[in-house]
């Protein structure tokens, strides 16, 4: 059974006015107290993010999906635990829909990523979701990583979860993948065809000057530098707790589905990077409310049939892995319910200020589900 863990950055943002807040280190450090008082060495575990208004957690490696719920759950409930001791409350939103000057963290690998990329940085203040699923080597690793690539888009259209951007509607359901996409190593990738010239990719890139280390490899999916995993770093993070656990259990599929492939011969799709960019946007501009790109066609479909295309894909290893019930009712929900971008929306219909939708986003983020 491969193990799974899920990444968040969390929008730390002002209890009362729901603008962001640079206070990343205060929260930081309440944990550490916490940790200190109530010997949780977890609560160690938040981590700094490029921006003084991110917290950023990553939950421990689990194979059953029941139990990356919990911790999910738990560990927002304990974010915003930990930021309400500073009047503050933090919120699963993939940019701030109030308008923000973010404050680059201190640190000399941010403050060298503000001297190299100027504006891109200094804009930068984007939450994803990153998902992680256990690989036997390197060389499984890239076959998966060759073989899911049409399928990415359509993750990110599930998690699109930012409309707005400095104040106004976007019009994307995912703008967080249009600005995240200005980093020069972001978005999709050629297919490598060995775990070799995988890493000579990535040292080429890195040789080059313009990426300060390894960590600066954006790909939306990648072989991780730290654990044994896959890293598909495709999505937003999500507003409602279990649409993580629906990527999560959809992700691992498509990894097993793909080593699969692998091991039985079959080649990966060759599909160019460039029709991949055009996925990406479409996704990133249509979320779950106009046509995607058909992994499959590469022609525009509704994204509900674009959405059951990849549960076809990946149903049997699903059910190998007892996830298949749990994905068909996830879709079902996530289809009816809409994904953070839609949620985002019908609240500002319904509650008439940014600010509002902001304290609504906070309650979501962290209730249980």
């Amino acid at each position: 059974m491969r193990s799974v863990g899920v990444e968040e950055e969390l929008l730390i943002v002002d209890a009362d006015s729901g603008e962001p807040r640079a206070l990343a280190g205060a929260v930081l450090a309440a944990a550490e107290r916490a940790a200190d008082r109530e010997s949780r060495d977890d609560d160690r575990d938040f981590e700094k993010e490029l921006q003084k208004e991110q917290l950023e957690f990553a939950t421990k490696p689990v194979t059953r999906m029941d139990e990356l719920q919990e911790e999910i759950v738990r560990w927002r409930r304990e974010s915003a635990r930990h930021a309400a001791t500073v009047g503050a409350v933090v919120t699963a939103m993939a940019t701030s829909p109030l308008p923000v000057s973010p404050s680059l963290n201190v640190g000399e690998r941010y403050q060298w990523m503000g001297r190299q990329f100027g504006l891109t940085a200094q804009e930068q203040l984007t939450c994803g979701c990153h998902v992680h699923v256990s690989v036997e080597s390197d060389e499984e690793g890239v076959a998966v990583l060759d073989r899911m690539r049409p399928w990415l888009p359509v993750l990110l259209a599930m998690s699109a979860n930012s409309p707005y951007w400095q104040g106004e509607d976007s019009g994307y359901g995912s703008y967080r993948s249009r600005v995240w996409n200005r980093w020069p190593s972001a978005g999709p990738v050629d297919v490598f065809g060995s775990a070799d010239r995988y890493h000579e990719q990535v040292k080429a890139m890195i040789d080059t000057g313009v990426l300060r280390d390894q960590g600066m490899i954006y790909f939306d999916a990648r072989l991780s530098a730290s654990y044994p995993t896959v890293e598909v770093r495709v999505a937003d993070v999500c507003l409602d707790a279990s649409t993580p656990v629906l990527l999560a259990a959809l992700i691992r599929g498509l990894v097993e589905t793909s080593a699969r492939a692998w091991r039985e011969g079959e080649p990966p799709p060759r599909i160019g990077t460039s029709l991949l960019r055009l996925a990406s946007w479409r996704a990133g501009r249509s979320g779950l409310d106009g046509p995607l790109i058909h992994p499959e066609t590469m022609r525009e479909a509704p994204a509900e049939s674009v959405v059951q295309a990849l549960y076809r894909h990946v149903e049997r290893a699903l059910e190998d892995l007892g996830d298949a019930e749990r994905v068909r009712q996830g879709i079902a929900d996530l289809m009816a319910r809409g994904n953070g971008a839609r949620v985002q929306r019908e609240l500002l219909r319904a509650e008439g200020s940014l600010a509002a939708v902001v304290a609504s986003c906070a309650r979501i983020t962290t209730a249980g589900v």
